[in-house]
């Protein structure tokens, strides 16, 4: 890595124009990414429009800050009514919602944007220092990887289920079974579609998420006894206290090297490095029955996967020209 290079990058980035258009990209991907269904493909694909006429520069930035601010925005609806904006946003649910619940929504959206941010700074120093040589790897990858890591997703989802193997088992033959539904990618033929057209472009995983977690919110607020009242979050409890950081940055820590090593692979991305990244963190704690009832690592690690995976994706988007 040449510093004269870094250096000048450095200057490009900083410019007041490139700054601007930075927090711009932000701001309008934060706002994309709470609304449920988007998500930050979606979000880039939507505003790129916005970027005609820009520099190639400032585009890049301003199309990273929508990405990177997609990503965080899904989450503040995870954490406020149990619905994630996108997802890689799924597994915040789990204990960013049982926070609010317990009053500690502005800890779990502090924790989230602090664990984003150490996770996106230190993810793209391994983006500068390590693209060329990860770029060759990824490719490497082919069907025998790319198979022992889709087993090693179904088996971590047994690890999810509070210890019922039968539960995970059943979990994961249901996802099998819908992703065999649409176009056979090898053969071209049509799978379990019946005849329905708009089931050839398969069942898109964002869609499935928001809706079993908002009809289930739906359904449970509908029949609930008792009248729930609003989430409250101070400004003064955005900032997580001392304790959550001692209890988080280990989770903060594991959470950015998986997500970025699991955002490098081409077509990995960062649903998969959220999940790999809450069950590890499930795996390693000392109480693991309580993942699911407001833990601050439950939030922290997969925040902090799902963004370092971002920058890890621009890996062998950069190197090789991948998505």
């Amino acid at each position: 890595m040449n510093p004269d290079h870094l250096l000048l990058g450095f200057s490009l980035a900083l410019t007041p124009v490139n700054l601007l258009f930075a927090f711009l990209g932000v701001l309008l991907g934060t706002i994309i990414g709470a609304l449920p269904g988007i998500g930050p493909s979606a979000g880039v694909a939507v505003l790129l429009p916005v970027t005609f006429g820009m520099s190639p520069v400032t585009a890049m930035i301003m199309l990273a800050g929508i990405y990177y601010g997609a990503m965080y925005g899904g989450t503040i609806t995870s954490v406020l009514i149990n619905t994630p904006g996108e997802s890689a946003s799924v597994m915040t649910t789990l204990d960013g919602y049982q926070m609010a619940l317990k009053g500690r929504a502005g800890a779990a959206l502090g924790m989230e944007a602090l664990g984003s941010f150490i996770a996106g700074t230190l993810s793209v120093v391994l983006l500068m220092l390590a693209a060329p040589p990860l770029a060759e790897w990824a490719v490497t990858f082919g069907p025998p990887e790319y198979f022992a890591l889709m087993v090693l997703g179904l088996t971590t989802l047994a690890s999810l289920t509070g210890g019922s193997m039968l539960k995970g088992a059943a979990m994961a033959l249901a996802g099998l079974l819908m992703g065999t539904i649409g176009i056979d990618l090898m053969i071209g033929e049509p799978r379990y579609t019946f005849g329905m057209v708009q089931l050839y472009d398969r069942l898109d995983f964002l869609p499935v998420a928001v809706g079993l977690f908002a009809i289930g919110e739906i359904l449970a607020n509908i029949y609930r006894p008792v009248r729930v009242e609003p989430i409250k979050a101070t400004l003064s409890g955005l900032l997580p206290t001392k304790q959550d950081w001692r209890d988080s940055w280990g989770a903060v820590a594991r959470g950015t090297l998986i997500g970025f090593f699991v955002g490098v692979l081409p077509g990995a991305g960062a649903t998969i490095s959220s999940f790999l990244a809450y069950a590890t963190e499930r795996r390693v704690s000392k109480h693991p029955e309580k993942f699911g009832t407001g833990v601050i690592e439950g939030v922290a690690a997969p925040e902090s996967a799902n963004n370092a995976a971002s920058t890890g994706a621009l890996v062998p988007l950069m190197a090789l020209g991948i998505p």
